[in-house]
């Protein structure tokens, strides 16, 4: 009986990994993907990210996210326009680098707290993303030593509409990869 146990610890542990692994991978592959509009680009890491924490867990979703941080703190090219290293988590978008490991452990909280209903789980991951957004005018406003109001316009009313879709995409695709996932037991 004990040798099942440990065999079944061992299996949910694998797959553990490689779920966390695939969400850093999948970050890794989407992050760089980027639509330049101005100093802060459009990304899919953030959808990525609520995906990893709906899937994962809020552990392990932002343990997947950690993963893709200190990749491309080390240099490989998994930030925005296929950039690497300290330079861009000290340069003008590095507050939304920091700012995402808080949206992810808010996001996976409250979803877990919901219990997966929809309309918390979006609610929960606006609220999360404006925490992120906080995060990154803050160091914006610091390094292009501008007004908040400036900073805004710049870095958060044009992405308000296209964060919402990913949000509402997280929302909907989420409960359905998780069932699959769940009916494949792999969760």
């Amino acid at each position: 009986m004990e040798k099942v146990i440990v065999n079944s610890k061992r299996k949910s542990s694998t797959y553990e990994m490689a779920g966390i692994a695939l969400m850093a991978a999948l970050m890794c592959i989407l992050g760089p993907m980027s639509i330049p509009v101005g100093a802060v680009p459009i990304t899919l890491t953030n959808l990525v990210v609520y995906l990893a924490v709906y899937l994962l867990g809020t552990k392990k979703g932002t343990t997947s996210y950690g993963i893709y941080l200190v990749l491309g703190i080390f240099g490989l090219p998994v930030f925005s326009g296929y950039s690497g290293g300290v330079a861009k988590l000290a340069g003008p978008t590095g507050g939304y680098l920091i700012g995402f490991i808080f949206m992810a452990l808010v996001t996976g909280t409250v979803i877990k707290l919901a219990c997966y209903h929809v309309v918390w789980s979006v609610m929960g991951m606006v609220a999360a993303t404006f925490i992120a957004y906080a995060f990154g005018t803050g160091w914006f406003v610091v390094q292009a030593q501008c007004k908040v109001a400036y900073a805004l316009g710049v870095c958060v009313f044009p992405f308000l509409l296209g964060d919402f879709i990913k949000i509402v995409s997280a929302a909907f695709l989420g409960p359905v990869i998780r069932r699959q996932l769940a009916k494949a037991n792999l969760l």
